[in-house]
């Protein structure tokens, strides 16, 4: 599963913060990753969110998609450093959308990729290392439940000082008791928990990644005490939070029963979700 916006707007110039490229090493222990570091004009130390892309990656042709481009702006407005984490270019993979054994390296391989960034992050005299969150899309957004959960394939031992404060997935793939269990995580089904404050929303239309499993997913974890929450968009479907695309078809890759994903901007949920993913890591993020 991944996000994915219309070529036009990958053309559509997007005003964002001047964007540094940096590099470290992933905790798989043998990947050097890429990244964009974007801070705002405020004064150190911020408080910064780690992105973490969809099956698409960052952008085509080496350019940063809008959806990326547009959040971190908002978020570099409201005070906060964003990391934009390329876990794809660096280990020679293109799109990983319509492919299950490219899938099954990310999904084994990304959560080592946000431990690697958060370490990378803590390092920097710029950054607050207390003051970590992260955030993925789609295939980015299974990846951060696959990170949270307690034991984490990524996290390392001993864990580190600070941990992830809190957590927004966007649309996530693998959002279900079956794919959060074995073998990816360390959990058996019906038991999975993170100590890591999370935020899940969907488009209830969405076809390409599943609202209402990740729905029945996420409520059976909070009444087991987890701190998760979930909020769905009534009309909306996938990429819903991308700047001006047009409801379509995705070409590419079919979904199992033949048909196509469909992806557009629900401008509503859209203006929802840039006030409620500030506020939801303000919340939790604030000393």
């Amino acid at each position: 599963m991944c996000l994915i916006v219309s070529i036009l707007l990958v053309l559509t110039a997007v005003r964002t913060t001047a964007a540094e490229n940096v590099s470290f090493d992933s905790l798989d222990g043998t990947t050097r990753i890429t990244a964009r570091l974007l801070e705002p004009a405020t004064d150190p130390p911020h408080r910064t969110i780690v992105f973490l892309h969809g099956c698409s990656g960052t952008g085509f042709g080496g350019g940063l998609s809008p959806v990326y481009s547009t959040w971190a702006q908002h978020l570099n407005e409201a005070g906060y450093a964003v990391l934009i984490v390329d876990s794809a270019t660096p280990r020679g993979l293109a799109s990983t959308c319509g492919s299950s054994a490219a899938r099954r390296i990310v999904y084994a391989k990304r959560p080592f990729d946000a431990y690697g960034a958060l370490r990378f992050l803590q390092s920097l005299p710029s950054i607050q290392p207390d003051g970590i969150g992260l955030m993925g899309w789609s295939q980015g957004g299974g990846i951060v439940l696959l990170t949270i959960v307690d034991p984490s394939i990524g996290r390392p031992v001993p864990a580190p000082a600070y941990d992830f404060r809190a957590a927004v997935a966007l649309y996530p793939s693998a959002c279900s008791d079956r794919l959060q269990s074995r073998p990816f995580t360390a959990v058996e089904p019906q038991s999975w928990s993170t100590g890591i404050p999370l935020l899940v929303l969907f488009g209830a239309r969405d076809n390409w990644t599943d609202p209402d499993a990740c729905r029945s997913f996420i409520e059976a974890a909070r009444e087991r005490g987890e701190p998760v929450e979930i909020k769905l968009y009534r009309n909306a479907v996938h990429s819903f939070d991308a700047p001006n695309v047009r409801l379509q078809e995705r070409s590419g890759p079919r979904l199992r029963d033949g048909s196509l994903p469909l992806i557009g901007t629900d401008q509503a949920a859209r203006e929802d979700a840039l006030d409620v993913v500030p506020e939801f890591f303000g919340r939790h993020m604030s000393d």
